[in-house]
């Protein structure tokens, strides 16, 4: 097992949940953290039915424990009410599990109001993984730990299972489609259109839908926390910045799987593609494990020429992604355009895959990406 770099307290005095994708490690971490707590795993067949008929049982618990951990805790929205009761009353702590909170917004459940802290378990970063950090291999085989160990021959089945699970359990038995054939064929394309900016009424279109249906569907791969948003940098926040948000799958083997890419390798297009989603995956691991809580956005210019791709806070930091060896003057342009419009930029930095670390006159840092890894995990970025 890996070590795992968020920051689960060892002890945990109050309550909390812990959301991720499926697959992260979450119940695997769970487990090894807290060996002695109670579990309650709603994913076996059995319990589910003992507190889906009598959601009040949880109360009746007896335990020695100091923790009581439930897995997939989504599975029974009514559960929560008996949580807080059990926390109110009987001052018991929880571990609450799952991967998505979507169910339990819809049906209006009760997220605690507060009395339970949140935490975010994403797949495998670079610091996670240590000296087993193999980018190439990374990028193909994604972040989820089951599919970077596994066998050359076992990687597309499972990850043809994955998504097909995904498919049946996360979308078809919670009914949030109508339509399965076409929630497919939005997967595909929106892979195809991983960390560029969305176009509603396009997707729309290719796969005959409403503009409001395909924004819901992607607002559905964020609720389940299969991709994540980015949005333009403003000084202010403005209504329906979504129309010019990007969007990222939070697995690049997602984007690799549904998009039919094949291996992946250093130099080619694609490979370029697939590094943008990995710095941002790795900014959105460090920023949530550190307890940084920066905001995250991608920064445009006025003309809407020029962009760069991550932006932390108030320009705290610039970064551009270019999976690249070999630079050259239009990697730059990004990062120039922004030195002009916001001067008071603090760091800007271009990541590349290979190469030595450079800094410019223009003070534009080149790392490659050990190097970048390396200053993001040691605090030298934000």
């Amino acid at each position: 097992m890996y070590n795992r770099l968020i920051s689960l307290r060892q002890n945990p005095s109050r309550s909390f949940f812990l959301w991720g994708p499926r697959q992260t490690g979450k119940s695997t971490l769970l487990r090894n953290l807290y060996p002695d707590a109670t579990t309650i795993d709603l994913l076996k067949s059995e319990v589910f039915a003992f507190y889906i008929q009598k959601p009040s049982r949880i109360r009746e618990l007896v335990t020695s424990s100091s923790l009581t951990v439930i897995d997939e805790v989504q599975k029974i929205p009514e559960l929560l009410d008996e949580i807080q009761w059990c926390i109110e009353n009987q001052n018991r702590v929880f571990a609450l599990c799952g991967s998505s909170a979507r169910k339990l917004r819809r049906n209006h459940a009760n997220l605690l109001g507060g009395r339970a802290l949140r935490f975010e378990l994403h797949g495998l970063s670079a610091a996670e993984l240590g000296q087993h950090f193999d980018l190439t291999r990374l990028l193909n085989r994604g972040y989820l730990p089951s599919h970077y160990d596994c066998a050359e021959e076992d990687w597309k089945l499972l990850m043809l299972a994955y998504v097909g699970d995904y498919l049946r359990e996360e979308i078809a038995a919670e009914g949030l489609v109508r339509s399965l054939p076409i929630f497919s064929d939005f997967l595909s394309m929106a892979a195809l259109s991983d960390a560029e900016t969305i176009n509603f009424s396009t997707m729309a279109r290719d796969i005959g839908v409403s503009s409001h249906t395909a924004k819901e569907y992607f607002n559905l791969l964020s609720d389940t926390l299969i991709g994540w948003f980015l949005r333009p940098y403003r000084h202010r926040p403005k209504r329906k910045a979504e129309a010019s948000a990007k969007f990222y799958f939070s697995d690049v083997a997602i984007v690799n799987f549904l998009a039919k890419r094949g291996t992946l390798e250093p130099g080619s297009e694609l490979f370029g593609k697939a590094f943008e989603n990995w710095v941002g995956h790795e900014l959105r691991c460090y920023n949530s494990y550190r307890e940084k809580f920066s905001d995250l956005s991608f920064w445009r210019s006025a003309s809407g020429q020029e962009e760069v791709d991550f932006i932390v806070g108030d320009f705290q930091c610039a970064i551009e992604a270019k999976g690249v060896s070999r630079l050259r003057a239009e990697h730059f342009s990004g990062l120039e355009a922004l030195a002009k419009e916001h001067p008071g930029a603090k760091q800007r930095i271009l990541v590349t895959y290979d190469g030595p670390e450079l800094r410019r006159a223009d003070h534009v840092r080149v790392l490659n990406h050990r190097d970048f890894v390396t200053s993001l995990w040691s605090g030298q970025l934000f």
